[in-house]
């Protein structure tokens, strides 16, 4: 097998309406099988999805947490508003998103960004996947995948890495369970989780800080497939063990 794996170069700065995938197809020719990660800021922010601090009027939760953690209270606000559960409030606010994904701070954002504002992941990353994807296909008749991409932290490990947090084109996982093993032994809980494999990969090319560029393109894989399957990827929560157990030490 070979992979290749090249960033989209010279993407101009992205304000809201601009059109991710004309901008994309503009720089680069896309291949059928192609996989695009699109890091989640410049798709957020195409879709206006940044809000002016001074804009947000924080409500009493908010004052509360923000005094845990010496943080604005706009800021937590913020927060509050892109969660639908509060797991940790403090050293730091770990939420779950109406879609299930769970991460710090909701993703809200303050880099890339103008002082004074923030950035807010899209509203349903998924269906961004889908309607770039759409745009792609309708301008090129390529079938590509489109995997949107954000930075997260991770349990028991120091450091960031990139998450897949919604897609179009390609399945979340890839299960080998019955498949067998080298020694001929039958697998039974390997369940690889390919979206995040190559949103790690992806986030890695694409780099950090003003150096940075937001869109990638992985060929050679050829992992498309005609769904919008990121749900996959989302543990059951009556299944998720971490979950269940930070819930009990929320209620005490």
């Amino acid at each position: 097998m070979r992979v290749e794996v090249f960033t989209v170069d010279d993407m101009p700065r992205i304000n809201e309406g601009d059109d991710l995938a004309r901008l994309i197809l503009e720089r680069v020719r896309l291949e059928d099988n192609d996989i695009l990660a699109i890091a989640s800021s410049v798709v957020a922010k195409a879709e206006g999805r940044v809000r002016n601090l001074s804009e947000i009027t924080p409500s009493a939760e908010a004052y509360r947490i923000s005094r845990k953690l010496d943080e604005d209270p706009r800021f937590v606000e913020a927060v509050l508003e892109e969660s639908c559960e509060i797991l940790i409030e403090s050293p730091f606010i770990l939420v779950r998103r109406p879609d299930g994904h769970v991460c710090v701070n909701a993703g809200v954002d303050r880099s890339n960004i103008e002082e004074g504002k923030i950035i807010l992941l899209p509203r349903d990353p998924s269906a961004s996947a889908a309607r770039i994807r759409s745009r792609i296909y309708e301008s090129t008749g390529r079938r590509v995948s489109v995997i949107i991409t954000d930075t997260n932290g991770r349990a028991f490990r120091v450091g960031q890495t990139g998450l897949a947090i919604g897609t179009s084109g390609i399945s979340s996982t890839r299960d080998w369970v019955g498949l067998r093993d080298l020694f001929g032994n039958v697998l039974t809980i390997t369940n690889e989780a390919i979206i995040d494999e190559i949103a790690g990969f992806a986030n890695l090319m694409m780099g950090e800080g003003d150096g940075g560029t937001p869109a990638v393109v992985i060929r050679g894989l050829s992992l498309f497939e005609d769904v919008d399957a990121f749900h996959e990827i989302i543990r059951d929560e009556h299944e998720d063990m971490i979950l269940r157990a930070l819930r009990r030490v929320r209620l005490g």
